[in-house]
Parts: C-alpha cells; sequence; structure tokens
C-alpha cells in the first residue's frame, strides 16, 4: 500500500472544534467487517453491539497541561514550552518555540515567576531537555499555570471547558500530550450500564505522544518513523483479557491505542502478558491481529497512522467507504467528533 491510498476528501466544517453538548451525545457509525454494512447510531446506543461477557479495554491515560507559554530569563522575549516526555524527576523533553533563539543554559520563567526552568541541552529533532526547578509539587504547579494541549486542527485557544472534556472520565494516570479521544464518549452511567449487562472493562495505559500528529509523508509508509509511546498493562488487566477471551468474549479495544497496547502484549497465540515499557508498533495492513476483536473509534486524519490501522483491521476499501458516508451524512470528525464502532 501507498501512503495516497488513505487520503480522502474532508470539508473543513466537518472538523470539530467543540465537543458535543454531553459525552454520549454523539453519533455512532457501525462498520460491520464481514460484508461491510453500515449503521446509523447514537454513541448511547453502543451497547446494543455488546454482549455479556465482552471486555471493553480503556485507556487510563490522563492529559497533562503540557503549554507552557512564558518568557526567557533576562531578555523577556516570549517562548512557547511543549512538554513531550518525562525523563526523571523535573526533567522532561520539550519542543521550545522559537526554538532557535533558546539556547541551551537559558533560564525561562513561566506563571509570572511561579515556575522556572533551565534548558539542559539541544535534542534531535529540533527539542530541548529542560529541567524544571521544583520537585513533588511540578505536577500541582503544571495544572494552576498550563494549559490543555488541543490538537493543531482545533483552530481556537483552549478554555476551561477543555480541562474536563479533554480527558476521559476514567483519566487517572498522568503523561499524555493528546487524549485517547474514542474514549470522551463514555459517561460513568454509561459504563455502569455496560457492567450491569456483564460486560467487563479493563484499563490499560498508553501514553499518546507527539507522533500521533505526525502526517506520514514517504509514499511508503514503512519508511515512516514512529514515536515509542510508553505503555503499562497490570496484572489485573492482562487477567481480565485472558480470562474474557478463554470464555469465549470479545476483547473490545477503545481507541487506537488501546489496539496499539493489546498488539504489542500479545503472543501468537492472543494471550497477553503484564508489563510496561515503550512501544513503536506501526499497526498497517497486513497486520495479523492477535488479541483485538472489535474496535471503537473515532474519525481520523487522511493518510495517517492510526487511519492505516483502522483499515487494517476493517479493511482500506471498507473504511474508506465508511468515511465517505460519514462525509455525506455530515458527521464530525477527529478528537472532538462522533464515534465509529467496527465490529
Amino acid at each position: 500500500m501507498r501512503t495516497s491510498d488513505y487520503d480522502y476528501e474532508l470539508p473543513k466544517e466537518l472538523i470539530a472544534q467543540r465537543p458535543a453538548e454531553r459525552r454520549d451525545g454523539s453519533r455512532l457509525l457501525v462498520l460491520r467487517r464481514d460484508g461491510g454494512a453500515l449503521e446509523h447510531r447514537a454513541f448511547a446506543d453502543v451497547l446494543d453491539y455488546l454482549r455479556r461477557g465482552d471486555l471493553l479495554v480503556v485507556n487510563e491515560s490522563r492529559v497533562i497541561p503540557a503549554r507552557l507559554l512564558g518568557k526567557k530569563r533576562g531578555t523577556g522575549g516570549r517562548v512557547e514550552v511543549f512538554l513531550l516526555r518525562e525523563l526523571g524527576p523535573g526533567r522532561w523533553e520539550a519542543l521550545v518555540r522559537p526554538g532557535a533563539r533558546v539556547r541551551p543554559g537559558a533560564t525561562l520563567e513561566f506563571g509570572a515567576g511561579k515556575l522556572a526552568a533551565r534548558v539542559v541541552r539541544a535534542a534531535p529533532g529540533g527539542k530541548r531537555e529542560v529541567e524544571f526547578d521544583v520537585g513533588p509539587d511540578l505536577a500541582a504547579t503544571l495544572e494552576r499555570i498550563g494549559t490543555v494541549p488541543l490538537p493543531p486542527y482545533i483552530e481556537r485557544e483552549p478554555d476551561e471547558s477543555d480541562r474536563e472534556r479533554y480527558q476521559t472520565v476514567y483519566a487517572t494516570v498522568p503523561g499524555a500530550v493528546a487524549a485517547p479521544t474514542a474514549g470522551l464518549h463514555f459517561t460513568e452511567a454509561l459504563l455502569a450500564r455496560a457492567c450491569d449487562a456483564g460486560v467487563r472493562v479493563a484499563r490499560i495505559v498508553l501514553h499518546v505522544g507527539l507522533g500521533t500528529f505526525r502526517p506520514v509523508v514517504a509514499e511508503d509508509p514503512g519508511e515512516h518513523p514512529m514515536e515509542e509511546e510508553r505503555y503499562a498493562v497490570s496484572d489485573e488487566a492482562a487477567a481480565a483479557i485472558n480470562e474474557a477471551r478463554a470464555a469465549g468474549g470479545r476483547v473490545v479495544a477503545v481507541g487506537t491505542t488501546a489496539v496499539r497496547v493489546l498488539e504489542t502484549v500479545a503472543g501468537a497465540d492472543g494471550r497477553v502478558a503484564a508489563g510496561a515499557g515503550a512501544t513503536d508498533l506501526f499497526i498497517r495492513e497486513p497486520h495479523r491481529f492477535r488479541c483485538t476483536d472489535a474496535l471503537i473509534t473515532n474519525f481520523h486524519l487522511p493518510r495517517s497512522t492510526l487511519l492505516m490501522l483502522v483499515s487494517a483491521f476493517a479493511g482500506r476499501e471498507a473504511v474508506l467507504a465508511a468515511y465517505r458516508e460519514a462525509v455525506r451524512e455530515r458527521y464530525r470528525f477527529y478528537s472532538y467528533g462522533d464515534a465509529m464502532l467496527i465490529l
């Protein structure tokens, strides 16, 4: 497959700039892999397609307020720091703008002097390593003065409502710079109804990095470098996944992040092992899925690794046909948009 094989036309006005009024008020396009049949539903109807013994695998990663606006000490020049990955206590890999004017040794101040960071060194890819001057209270300080790092296709400044709506209701483990957006549609009440119906929930972690927004520019997708993202699967989650499969239940991944974790830790027999690490797994056709039986996902950008993953799961032609139908029916696309259920 070529990268251009994963292109499609999308009117700009269908890119959702804000979430639906209610989390579960989004629309749901259901795609059946055995024939490509499509159904138009509301997301709150998703339980109609789940059955007792199924297992929802959700990503409980929490988005950190990773965008910091400040100034350079001494000159007062404006700077923007986008935190990417924690390297150690108080030490982060980051994007710094304007990078050419912020060299190693510079000190940056944020929040009217409430937080300061020193640029330790330049890193590959135009990145910087920065070290903050606060210890255990850094996370709390970031919550006070940082802003939500909304994706670049949301063409507005984040506001206070994004602090809640750009998080899943089960987000508990800080570390992501982008939300696992398929999970944004779930409410606590909807999850409770699922459990009452005999559907279990397993929680895993994958901290989404900036690489999720990097377009595939090479015509050969195999030449695209995938950035590593940190994951964790607990003993409890691994046991729940293996038990569900052994009992004949389906493993329903909530989002492409959950798929990447499942397919990273699954063996050839589909059994998963607990553990933590980093994955750069690039799922594309003709990937053989070992542990994912169904997928809840949002609509993804053209020529993206996420669209390639979904196409590997359901077939490129079926997925692109579903996307064309979604455009005709005026579905809302991307992070704050509507959802798909692929069975």
